[in-house]
């Protein structure tokens, strides 16, 4: 199999909300745009994309709709520090704040306001 494209695709309850979101404070720009999908892509890097689907449209089979769980997606950029300080001025809320950890990453975590 050779794959030509990963990206992960976010369900969501407000689609226009969350692109929103990852447009404002991550850098992306929409590539395309619908009602229930919108397609990101960074515009730092084109190879860094992100969907995001209205969480119970018919595309989505009934047993994989609702909030998903469990999931971290991690932005690796040069300066933490700076993005750290953007982020805390927007006032998006800090789960975890800006550390250095034992195995030499820094980072910290915010949360996607519709989940």
């Amino acid at each position: 199999m050779k794959t030509t494209s990963y990206y992960p695709v976010l369900m969501t309850g407000d689609v226009a909300g969350t692109k929103a979101f990852y447009v404002a404070h991550f850098s992306f720009k929409p590539l395309f745009e619908s009602d229930w999908y919108v397609h990101l892509q960074s515009t730092e890097d084109r190879r860094v994309n992100l969907g995001i689907v209205q969480g119970d449209h018919e595309t989505i089979p009934e047993e994989g709709r609702g909030r998903t769980s469990g999931l971290l997606i991690n932005f690796e950029v040069r300066d933490p520090d700076a993005v750290y300080e953007r982020i805390l001025a927007a006032g998006l809320p800090i789960l975890r704040s800006l550390r250095d950890e034992p195995f030499g990453q820094r980072h910290f975590i915010t949360k996607d306001p519709n989940g």
